[in-house]
């Protein structure tokens, strides 16, 4: 059988790329079809012509420095170029020969217009971004940052160039601020709170998401986009603050109850005393009782009514649970409730003691209120794991129906027909403060059940 030959022309003329040869003098010595088709010219019209007379619009253009470039150093190369004339985008390859350069190029156009809608997509996410974005390199230095940065923090966008993230961080908070980025600059992305210094010198409150940028399987510095959550920390605070004091009005009438029966007690000696005219040590014990009584009641009202100050230190959950108890008894003696507590010993933990002590006034008087024929609330603490304190409260309450169970907590969401929600949504905001977590369980005509985790080492403060 006889096989046709094909030469090396033929061949070239089959493939997909467009391919033309140059001689040392820069005239076309072959033009595929392929090319001649994306050059718009017929080979009678290059064939023994210059390159440069005949698309002269390409010496400033990247073909010229690249084609000399093989040429003189004998190398092959390889570049995208864009063609005005033909309104087309080149993807050129470019072989130095011993008979001048031989050039495979294809139309890359339509890939460029997809590239360039797509990068003009991200760029559009990027500067039209209303959060603060930004790219860091690995020893977090700025690489760019959208306008939205520049107005957060009051530098412009040079200003952020030669600057890195470290002097913008308050003292206090550098720490933990670079253990977060240093974590995402080894790819764990990372959602923080934190803190940072405005040009002005003013200190604004930031919600921050780390991530790392990963190019070809190698991560060259991290994304960061921030948001300024100061007025929305400074409306918690407030709202904190409000429900504090609104827990303090409801608790007024039990309060007013509870000091009212001892005062009648020292009243009631003091005048049998007056009335004998003889000072009995055990009347002065009792009265001394009573009147320690009342301290610790009135010392409980001023910590739930002062402003929030305190700092975390190490107190003992018992003791809050404990004094709490003891500020609502009144309160569950009129209702006929009665608390259990068994409360193993634990270790102190770090924490804010007046914010707890109003999380379990909100919870306990909540569990008061469902239970109007009275009955038993059990409240267990004991210690779970090497880190974490586990605190239990179950009542015999009415009970929550389940398709309400996830909307607690929500803003003015509430099942009392007087109340606010709030109560709820503050508790589970200062657990949450602490790094705990809360979860309620309910069965109709039952009781709820609360279960509160909280570690003994909380890193997640405000």
């Amino acid at each position: 059988m006889n096989i046709p030959k094909i030469n090396g022309f033929e061949i070239l003329d089959r493939i997909t790329d467009a391919v033309f040869a140059l001689d040392h003098e820069w005239n076309f010595t072959y033009v595929n079809q392929q090319a001649i088709k994306l050059l718009c010219r017929n080979s009678a019209q290059l064939i023994g012509k210059n390159i440069w007379e005949e698309f002269p619009e390409a010496v400033n253009l990247p073909f010229y420095s690249f084609y000399q470039k093989a040429v003189n150093e004998q190398i092959p190369v390889n570049f995208d170029a864009y063609y005005p004339p033909l309104k087309t985008w080149f993807d050129v390859r470019a072989y130095p020969s011993p008979n001048g350069l031989s050039v495979y190029f294809q139309d890359i156009t339509e890939k460029r217009e997809i590239a360039n809608q797509r990068e003009q997509h991200y760029e559009s996410l990027f500067e039209n971004n209303p959060y603060g974005v930004c790219s860091l390199d690995l020893e977090g230095n700025y690489m760019s940052v959208n306008p939205s940065m520049e107005e957060l923090l009051g530098y412009s966008e040079d200003e952020f160039l030669s600057m890195s993230y470290v002097p913008l961080i308050p003292k206090n908070e550098i720490e933990n601020t670079m253990n977060f980025f240093s974590k995402a600059a080894n790819g764990e992305t990372q959602n923080y709170e934190t803190k940072a210094i405005h040009k002005n010198g003013r200190v604004i409150d930031l919600k921050a998401t780390n991530m790392p940028i990963i190019v070809n399987n190698r991560i060259v510095g991290v994304f960061a986009i921030v948001k300024d959550i100061t007025k929305e920390n400074y409306t918690n605070s407030l709202l904190l603050e409000s429900e504090k004091l609104t827990v303090v009005g409801q608790l007024a009438a039990s309060i007013a109850h509870e000091i009212r029966n001892p005062l009648t007690s020292i009243k009631g000696f003091l005048q049998l005393i007056r009335s004998t005219e003889e000072i009995n040590s055990q009347y002065l014990s009792i009265m001394a009782d009573e009147i320690t009584r009342i301290e610790s009641i009135t010392s409980e009202l001023l910590i739930l009514a002062k402003p929030q100050a305190e700092q975390y230190k190490y107190q003992s959950i018992n003791r809050i649970i404990t004094d709490v108890a003891i500020l609502l008894s009144s309160q569950a003696l009129i209702n006929n409730v009665e608390f259990k507590l068994n409360l193993a010993e634990l270790p102190d933990i770090l924490c804010n003691a007046s914010q707890l002590k109003q999380v379990f006034i909100n919870l306990l008087k909540n569990s008061i209120e469902a239970m109007p024929d009275g009955g038993v609330i059990s409240v267990s603490c004991l210690q779970k794991g090497a880190n974490d304190i586990f605190i239990q409260v179950i009542d015999q309450g009415c009970g929550i129906p389940q398709e309400l169970l996830e909307k607690i907590g929500s803003p003015f969401y509430t099942t009392k027909e007087k109340g606010t929600g709030l109560g709820m949504m503050t508790t589970l905001k200062i657990i949450d403060s602490h790094g705990g977590k809360m979860d309620i369980s309910s069965t109709m005509n039952e009781g709820t059940t609360i279960s509160i985790t909280l570690p003994i080492e909380t890193t997640k403060l405000l």
